[in-house]
């Protein structure tokens, strides 16, 4: 397998983990709707919109190597019910793709392949200290508010 075909392999295993994110994030974002919790809607429908750019990033870049972006596969996506586990699963999947993000960063710099490693430190920074930074301090709030309050102040 050429040094290509292995960026693009790569590429798309970061490329589930963000069509997983969409879904995740719809599903979570149109409960919160339902549930009247409107900022929390508006905060997660922004972030379907963020990672559906990470996605267009990695769709075209697979397409500029050569390859076929593949969008079948997904990772498991955790769907929850109540608030605080909503955000629990988007933060644990926010970590997942930030590991799987630094181990292709890494092999794109073994490959050399430097364009496809700026993109995806773009992604990585954008995963870290937007996303999953958020979530943290919502998860915080809910410890330091209790749950009743927090969730009156994303009505």
């Amino acid at each position: 397998m050429d040094a290509n075909a292995q960026v693009i392999a790569q590429l798309n295993r970061l490329l589930a983990y963000e069509l997983t994110s969409i879904d995740q994030y719809t599903s979570h974002s149109r409960q919160y709707e339902d549930m009247g919790l409107n900022k929390l809607y508006e905060r997660i429908n922004h972030e379907i919109d963020d990672e559906r750019r990470h996605a267009d990033l990695l769709i075209r870049r697979i397409l500029f190597l050569g390859g076929e972006p593949d969008m079948k596969n997904r990772e498991t996506a955790s769907i929850a019910n109540e608030v605080p586990n909503m955000l629990k699963n988007d933060l644990a999947l926010e970590h997942g793709n930030a590991k799987t993000l630094r181990e292709v960063i890494n092999f794109c710099e073994e490959q050399e392949d430097f364009v496809s490693r700026d993109m995806l430190v773009g992604i990585l920074q954008d995963t870290e200290e937007d996303h999953a930074y958020w979530l943290r301090q919502q998860l915080g709030l809910i410890e330091r508010l209790g749950l009743e309050l927090y969730l009156q102040s994303q009505m």
